[in-house]
């Protein structure tokens, strides 16, 4: 007994240091983030700042589909909703732009909790079309009332911080982001979640809530998304429904979390810089982007379905393996 509580003590010291430096890396991290448009040119602040808010927008669709098995489309509509909710507040209630974000995370939350009933019902292919009807719903919804300015959208009236300033924003929320992820992935919640994508008829009848488990996951990644949406509409100084509510808003982050690595924790990160990347190398020739994006998806689906970071765990694993099997001849 006494040898086997040693055992277990050292490992749950090992377990201790990892994430007191996993935890002290990320704040570093962070810190270097927010200092860094002082030393950027203006130019990588704005990718900068696309990229942060990319690996945002991923980072929810991973925790609602690679971890959740719930399959998204329907980004783009808590994304809008971010943008309407942010700039209706800054123009109409001089909000200041941190609790501007704050009411349109609370506002995705509360439009995720009513339509999660109905979206529930479905699985499959049908969540997957039920949350694109949300989103060409809500567009719709924003054409035909003229609060919102219809097709033609809104302008921001109201003196909006410059681009450094909302690098940072982003920095934060992006911090937010991944503190929310570290809990989700590494707490009690991610096993339910997990056991709820395998199998969620078999996950109930051991007890398992999951319609609770998946609301809380769907209001945080709602509410991550609105912040993102609200932020873009900061940056661009300006709406509009086909813009704000548009398709692209839906497939990128799919498409970043494919690239990466569905399910893994740094699927987001690693997709979205090679995505950005790609983007600006083949800025000037959009046809040829899309089509050699479209390449790399179906390569990576055919033969690394983990993505990026799945392919070099298993390449990783592999030279392992293969050092070991070499040792004892040594």
């Amino acid at each position: 007994m006494t040898a086997v509580s040693s055992v277990e003590a050292d490992r749950n010291a090992f377990i201790d240091r990892r994430v007191i430096v996993s935890a002290t890396a990320t704040g570093l991290a962070f810190a270097l983030l927010m200092v860094a448009p002082a030393a950027l040119s203006t130019y990588l602040v704005e990718i900068g700042f696309k990229l942060l808010l990319y690996i945002v927008l991923a980072e929810a669709w991973n925790l609602l589909a690679g971890y959740g098995g719930l399959v998204s489309l329907g980004t783009s509509s808590f994304f809008g909703l971010g943008a309407y909710v942010t700039a209706g507040l800054l123009n109409h209630f001089g909000l200041g732009l941190p609790l501007a974000l704050g009411v349109s995370a609370l506002a995705g939350m509360v439009v995720a909790l009513v339509m999660s009933r109905g979206l529930f019902r479905l699985r499959g292919l049908y969540f997957t079309v039920g949350t694109l009807a949300l989103a060409e719903a809500l567009r719709l919804f924003v054409v035909n009332v003229p609060w919102f300015g219809g097709a033609t959208g809104l302008f921001v009236t109201v003196d909006l911080p410059d681009t450094p300033e909302l690098f940072r924003y982003a920095a934060g929320l992006l911090a937010l982001t991944t503190a929310v992820m570290m809990l989700a992935t590494g707490s009690r919640f991610s096993v339910l979640l997990r056991a709820v994508r395998d199998d969620e008829d078999a996950a109930s009848q051991v007890g398992v809530r999951a319609f609770r488990v998946k609301l809380i996951a769907f209001l945080a990644a709602s509410a991550l998304v609105a912040m993102a949406g609200g932020l873009q509409a900061a940056k661009l100084g300006a709406i509009e429904p086909y813009g704000s509510f548009g398709l692209q808003w839906s497939v990128d982050p799919l498409a970043i979390v494919i690239i990466g690595g569905l399910g893994l924790r740094f699927g987001a990160l690693v997709g979205g810089v090679f995505f950005v990347v790609i983007g600006e190398l083949l800025a000037d020739y959009p046809e040829l982007h899309v089509a050699i994006t479209g390449v790399i998806l179906i390569l990576l689906i055919r033969f690394a379905p983990r993505g990026l970071c799945g392919l070099a765990q298993a390449l990783l694993k592999r030279r392992s393996g293969a050092h070991m099997t070499r040792e004892p001849g040594l």
